[in-house]
């Protein structure tokens, strides 16, 4: 399911005939290739246009892209690098496969853009093997790009050749780490690695390796045709443009909704959802994925941006919102989560590979009503021991979550100990 509210044009979901699976010709009648033509047009004024834009980083971390973007810009040589990331994987996230089934294109253009900006001869378009639409569809965009006469002017923009490629990741969720990406890309196993030197001093085969999240990249088009005032005013407040958010969970209407950026959570749930499954209660809401902060009943009215839900102590991530209703049991959810980290840890930081299991086992252990007070406290000590303990954010995206719902919601724990 896929709509909008609140006015809002729609760029990515609820698009005409023309723009949906993989036609270019239907992309380019519709209005597409006027942002590739205008970038190429004043090449030197992309990176300023995003950074007055305020487009940031779609993927999870919110970063500004026009600082990615201009560090990249800023090393020396043609070689570079540019990846579109759409290795989702992570439990609620669905709004990437979405994106590159649907409206290839766009996505596409986005990258083809932003190797002009930082110059790079490599575009990849890194998918999840698992989202087969969006490999078809992507598979078949590429083609098409490839034969045409902008991708030709492109080239000569750039002083040589551009390779366009699809690239399968592995798969699995780590893959969708930017360092995991890199190893990928360069044929090895998904494993992240230590950071300095970030992507965008040494990434793929030690070249500037410009990495965006297929989100991130669908805006960037239509920010070149529009303008940066139109794209800030797609938002509220002091937020700019719009969130795709991936509703799932206890709420009548489930889906893929499309909002402005400082929309509040009550209305993503209620106005968009629909409100709770059977009348019940809201609970919770696990945002930004499962490796992020609870929020409960008192944060209905956060605004959904970086900054507004980051003071409510939380992430917005990925845009994910898994809904939790009175009735359903938090550490169950928790657990399934945990137990998800710990079949997608790579295995190379023994610290997140054993702990990860060894928290999943403590929680199945009392999800299931055969735990002690012991082996609470026991949960409690590993969320104090293991955060920043592997290459990657996996092991504290785990204990985050578990943190959480022990801070919020420890009565329940507590009741499902034998004798509780």
């Amino acid at each position: 399911m896929t709509t909008t509210t609140n006015d809002v044009t729609s760029r990515v979901l609820t698009a005409p005939d023309s723009l949906v699976g993989a036609s270019l010709a239907g992309w380019l009648a519709a209005g597409g290739g006027t942002g590739l033509r205008r970038a190429l047009d004043d090449r030197a004024g992309i990176i300023g246009l995003i950074e007055r834009a305020g487009l940031r980083g779609l993927g999870g971390a919110g970063f500004p892209t026009h600082r990615k973007w201009a560090a990249v810009a800023a090393e020396p040589g043609p070689e570079k690098v540019v990846i579109c990331n759409g290795n989702e994987d992570e439990p609620g996230t669905f709004k990437d496969r979405v994106l590159l089934g649907r409206t290839p294109h766009q996505v596409i253009e986005g990258a083809l853009i932003a190797a002009l900006a930082v110059g790079a001869r490599r575009v990849v378009m890194y998918v999840n093997p698992h989202l087969t639409e969006a490999i078809e569809a992507v598979g078949e965009a590429v083609r098409q790009w490839r034969a045409h006469a902008l991708l030709a002017a492109l080239e000569t923009a750039l002083g040589g050749p551009v390779l366009l490629e699809l690239r399968p990741s592995s798969g699995r969720y780590i893959g969708g780490e930017e360092t995991a990406v890199v190893a990928s890309v360069e044929g090895g196993f998904p494993f992240p690695r230590r950071k300095p030197p970030y992507p965008a001093q040494s990434g793929v085969h030690g070249l500037p390796t410009l990495i965006n999240n297929a989100e991130t990249l669908a805006n960037v088009p239509h920010i070149l045709r529009h303008g940066a005032a139109w794209f800030r005013a797609l938002g509220r407040g002091e937020a700019a443009g719009t969130k795709l958010f991936s509703l799932s969970g206890d709420v009548q209407r489930p889906g893929l909704y499309e909002l402005p950026m400082g929309a509040t959570l009550a209305e993503l749930i209620f106005d968009c959802g629909g409100g709770m499954l059977m009348g019940r209660e809201f609970k919770a809401v696990f945002t930004g994925g499962p490796s992020n902060t609870l929020l409960s009943r008192d944060d209905l009215d956060v605004a959904l941006d970086f900054e507004s839900v980051r003071a409510r102590g939380s992430r917005l991530g990925t845009g994910a919102m898994i809904v939790v209703s009175e009735g359903t049991s938090i550490p169950r959810k928790v657990t399934e989560f945990v137990e998800f980290f710990a079949e997608g840890s790579c295995g190379q930081c023994p610290p997140c590979k054993t702990g990860t299991y060894q928290l999943a086992t403590l929680l199945r252990r009392i999800d299931t009503g055969h735990a002690t007070r012991a082996d609470l406290e026991q949960v409690r000590q590993l969320c104090g021991l293991l955060p920043g303990s592997g290459r990657c954010g996996l092991i504290d995206g785990a204990i985050t979550v578990v943190a959480s719902s022990l801070e919020r919601f420890g009565a329940e724990y507590e009741r499902m100990l034998i004798g509780g």
